[in-house]
């Protein structure tokens, strides 16, 4: 069963190519700003387009505005719109992130057709991961997650816990930990989660990995469309835009 949603009349309108280029042009505009404030370079920065449930069209829309990362949360929806446009690790030109927490017995698809996954939680998952890139003659790339608000319903590690795990990480031949992730408190202001990503900021740069192969701390991926440029300037190098580059999404 095909699991990549159709384009409502309403969906279709608001990511047409020219809207979309022009909210691309905008973000890329306060991410330079967010990087003088703080003294970094833009080139640091990547975005990683929240594409879930859209359809196909808002891919081709952010491809033409110069996006590359994609990020989907749920594995079959993944795997299908995958298989329409191939992800960079299969020769294709977009890079694949799967964002969202991953029941252990969908690992299946992330490792055959993720570029990315981006929300390593625990060991069992760690471990079927390993297994299954393994069968696909791959390293599959992660971050691990943090629960970095501490609400209960929120997936991810504890911040007390997370060296510990990239010490586990070490074990596995077939997966290599690139950084972290973590999703702030959702806040009207967002200033009031500068705070967690200055932790979070603090976790990935006491990391020592230089004893550890399988985990290299370059990448943080920390913001989203209402907290970006704060989480720019607290030092993120991954942001994650969806509803600023594709408007509001239809959940029905």
């Amino acid at each position: 069963m095909n699991q990549i949603p159709e384009a409502t009349p309403e969906i279709q309108e608001q990511i047409e190519p020219d809207t979309v280029r022009e909210r691309v042009r905008s973000i890329r505009e306060r991410i330079t700003q967010a990087c003088e404030r703080a003294g970094r370079s833009a080139e640091d920065l990547t975005i990683v387009a929240i594409s879930k449930t859209f359809p196909m069209q808002a891919i081709e829309s952010g491809k033409r505005a110069g996006l590359d990362h994609f990020g989907e949360n749920r594995a079959r929806q993944l795997r299908d719109k995958a298989r329409q446009r191939l992800g960079a690790f299969k020769g294709g030109d977009v890079t694949w992130h799967m964002v969202g927490h991953l029941q252990t017995n969908k690992a299946k698809f992330v490792a055959r057709h993720a570029d990315w996954f981006d929300a390593l939680d625990r060991p069992a998952l760690a471990e079927e991961l390993d297994h299954r890139a393994a069968k696909n003659n791959r390293v599959l790339p992660c971050l691990v997650q943090v629960n970095i608000s501490g609400e209960e319903q929120r997936y991810g590690l504890a911040p007390a816990d997370v060296h510990a795990f990239l010490d586990h990480c070490a074990r596995y031949d077939h997966l290599a930990v690139r950084g972290l992730m973590a999703l702030a408190s959702f806040v009207e202001d967002p200033e009031d989660v500068r705070g967690e990503f200055r932790e979070m900021r603090t976790l990935f740069d006491t990391y020592d990995a230089s004893n550890n192969p399988r985990v290299e701390m370059d990448e943080l991926s920390i913001g989203m469309s209402n907290d970006f440029e704060v989480a720019v300037e607290e030092g993120g190098t991954m942001i994650r835009p969806g509803s600023a580059l594709f408007g509001p999404r239809d959940y029905d």
